[in-house]
């Protein structure tokens, strides 16, 4: 993949849709999210005419704050999930990149003062809608064998739509190239309503 990835969605839309450029403005996917399913389900097609799947992420149960969030092929078969890590996520998000069931990276957030202003001041009148361009979450993944950051995901400054900025910091394995990318589509869609 052409680095930095830039994850832009529509704020004001009555389905999440999310679309990924690289570095070139090439689509490099285009992301729907199922509306009314009892579990989340995400489908993500190559370019925004939703002609070509890819594959689909989906939840594997309905609400919960362990909720693992699996990568199904065309095929039915699965090649990795991200795991959000229930109880650590409440003060700072905390995700686990699987290679099928073996956890390889992690997502955590770099400071979690962001997540504690952006609630506070997001819950007072008029002042609540522009936290959304001051307070703006980072992530890294890191590899949980050697602590080693891999990718930083940056939200940035907006108004009438998110955007999210993925940068490689250090080499990425051709097979975890797409898992990596599909988690942080995952947590995008699950932490964008803050920041």
């Amino acid at each position: 993949m052409d680095y930095p990835l830039t994850l832009t969605f529509k704020i004001v839309a009555l389905s999440p849709q999310l679309t990924v450029t690289n570095s070139s403005g090439e689509t490099v996917c285009y992301v729907k999210q199922k509306l009314f399913k009892f579990k989340e389900a995400v489908e993500i097609f190559t370019d925004s005419t939703r002609t070509e799947k890819l594959c689909e992420i989906k939840a594997d149960r309905i609400i919960d704050f362990s909720a693992q969030y699996n990568f199904i092929d065309n095929n039915g078969g699965g090649f990795g999930a991200v795991r959000r890590k229930g109880m650590r996520s409440i003060f700072k998000a905390h995700y686990e990149i699987l290679d099928h069931e073996t956890p390889e990276y992690e997502i955590h957030e770099e400071s979690a003062w962001v997540k504690v202003m952006d609630s506070v001041l997001g819950e007072i009148p008029l002042l609540g809608m522009f936290t959304g361009y001051f307070f703006n979450p980072s992530y890294l993944i890191s590899r949980i064998s050697d602590g080693a950051a891999i990718v930083r995901i940056s939200k940035q400054p907006a108004f009438w739509e998110g955007r999210f900025v993925l940068e490689q910091l250090s080499p990425i394995d051709d097979g975890d190239q797409l898992r990596i990318m599909l988690s942080t589509l995952m947590m995008t869609l699950l932490e964008r309503r803050r920041g």
